[in-house]
This record gives structure tokens, sequence and C-alpha cells, in this order.
């Protein structure tokens, strides 16, 4: 089944509205636990920071999973979300990230060998720029595929945060 695009409404200059359907690929073992966001680090996320990763495709998340592959199950199970989210900072839009002080060559630089190597990657640190202006979110280019993107959120389903819903296969 072929789903439209999300819709990207823009609100200013830096802060952008997503809604439309996402996917996130999920080890069966934790289906139940979809919703609860990433379990490990990951590009904008330190290990016990909550964070739920998704892509705006099927194609996206197939994409996303190059590079995650190692440790995991290959029988991974793709999930369907129904998602409205405002407060979200286009990563893709370079002129307005600088306007708010952030390189977007540090969103894009190599964050795995510097957390298996203790460290703190820089894309940490465009994260914490911008929950610090309010953001809930950002939207991700592919490194893989460039014409595809993800949303990454760093607060969902409480007051006042995007809305993330699950969609049931029928």
């Amino acid at each position: 089944m072929q789903y439209a695009e999300p819709l990207v409404t823009q609100d200013n200059a830096v802060v952008r509205t997503v809604t439309g359907t996402f996917f996130r690929a999920v080890d069966p073992t934790y289906r139940a636990a979809a919703l609860e966001g990433s379990r490990s680090a990951g590009r904008y996320s330190p290990p016990d920071v909550p964070t739920l990763y998704l892509s705006s495709s099927r194609d996206g998340v197939a994409a996303a999973m190059i590079a995650h592959s190692n440790g995991r199950t290959p029988n991974l199970e793709v999930l369907r979300f129904d998602v409205k989210a405002d407060g979200i900072v286009d990563l893709r839009d370079h002129e307005a990230l600088k306007s708010i002080g952030i390189d977007p060559a540090d969103a894009a630089a190599d964050w795995q060998q510097v957390v298996a190597g203790g460290g703190s990657p820089s894309s940490w640190k465009v994260r914490e720029t911008l929950e610090r202006s309010g953001a809930h979110g950002l939207i991700d280019p592919s490194r893989k595929q460039p014409h595809l993107w993800h949303l990454t959120l760093f607060t969902w389903n409480v007051e006042g945060s995007p809305s993330v819903r699950e969609v049931q296969a029928r």
C-alpha cells in the first residue's frame, strides 16, 4: 500500500509543523514498547534519554537500517504511526539552522564511533540546543538517500507536545 508523503508546513523561519503517516522498524520482542522510543544511544540521544525515531516512508526505514544493522534481529517489523507534531526544526534548511547557531555539519557528523569511544557526539549538542529553544523534535535528512527524511521527536504524547498514535494493520 502506498502512503502520501507527510505534510510539512512552515510556522516561522525555523519551526515547522509535521502531520501524516510515519514508519518505525522494531524488534517484534519489543513491539509493545514501540511508542516508548529508543532503547539505546542514537544520533540525537544518549542511551538514557527517550527519543522517538520515525521515517517518513518505508524506504526511509530501509535506508536508516543500513547504519543500524549491527546487533539487531534481522526480523524487524515495520509499524505505522499517525503523527501531528509542532515545534519541529528542519535540519534540511541550513540557513534556518545557522540563524539559531547550529552548524549542519554537527548534525551530520559521525556519532557511532564517538559513542563507542565513550564520548558525546556533536549531534547530541544539536539536540540540546534545539530543546533549549523549545523544539519538540527535528526533521533529519537521510545520509544514505538524501531525498528521504526522518522525524526525531524529543517529547511526544504528553500535554503540549506532538501526538503519535500507532495505526493498526487492517
